[in-house]
This record gives C-alpha cells, structure tokens and sequence, in this order.
C-alpha cells in the first residue's frame, strides 16, 4: 500500500547520493500527511564501511522514515545484478576510496509493481509530481 523507492549508494559519496537522498526527504516533506504512504529504501553498495550501524545513522538523517538496507558483499553483488545496477570500487587514494555507481532510483506503485526509473538529477518537483500521482492509485 505504500509508493516504495529504492535507491542503491553508498555513505562516503560526495554528490549523487546526498543530493538524492535530501531530494527525497524534500518529498517526503511536501507529501505531508501522505509521507506515511512512502517509504525510501537506501541499499549499500558499499557493505565495507556501511555497516548497519552507519547506515542507522546515515540514512535516517534525511528523514525519519527512510531504511538503509545492508547486505554483506555478496549479497549486496547479487540484489545489485537484479536491478541491473553498476558498482565499482575505486584504487585507494589517499587512505581512501570511492565507488563508482550507477545513480538513477527505482520507483514502485502501492500494489509493488516497478513503475518509474528516475535519472539522476531529475530534482524534488519531478520526483513529487510522479510519486503523487503514483499515490492515487490503489492497486
């Protein structure tokens, strides 16, 4: 019953996934009392430094609401594959590293069927106009 996006980053991420994530919490924010018939799912793809633990702090710091997803390297490869989603990490550099990914966010419909791939960069009021729409159906 609820319109359910799922994003796949990772915490160290510099641009697309902060600016993804507040663009969301934006949208939870407008929806008001629909908030509650949305729920964001952030999925590491970085299981090494996102921990359950950080990702507890991470993801909720956008919005209450949101759940961040941990798997451990397989599993976060193989949920990576199904959604056709591109990772990679980085040679170090620094004493640190990056990873490449793919940035784009999958939207399902209340009755969970997979509706909407939005590009990165789309921006709050593209993302609240399809999502509300998405909320006006009922299955």
């Amino acid at each position: 019953g609820k319109v359910v996006v799922v994003f796949f980053g990772f915490t160290h991420c510099p641009d697309a996934c902060p600016t993804t994530m507040a663009e969301l919490a934006t949208v939870a924010k407008e929806l008001g009392p629909d908030a509650d018939r949305l729920q964001v799912l952030f999925i590491t793809v970085d299981p090494a430094r996102d921990t359950p633990e950080a990702l507890a702090k991470y993801v909720p710091a956008f919005d209450p609401s949101f759940l961040g997803l941990y798997g451990d390297a397989d599993a976060t490869l193989r949920t990576a594959k199904e959604f056709k989603v591109y990772f990679n990490k980085q040679p170090p550099s620094a004493g640190s590293y990056s990873v490449d990914h793919s940035a784009g966010t999958y939207i399902y419909d209340p009755a969970g069927r997979l509706r909407l791939f939005a590009s990165y960069g789309q921006g709050a009021p593209k993302l609240l106009h399809d999502i509300r729409l998405l909320l006006l159906q009922t299955s």
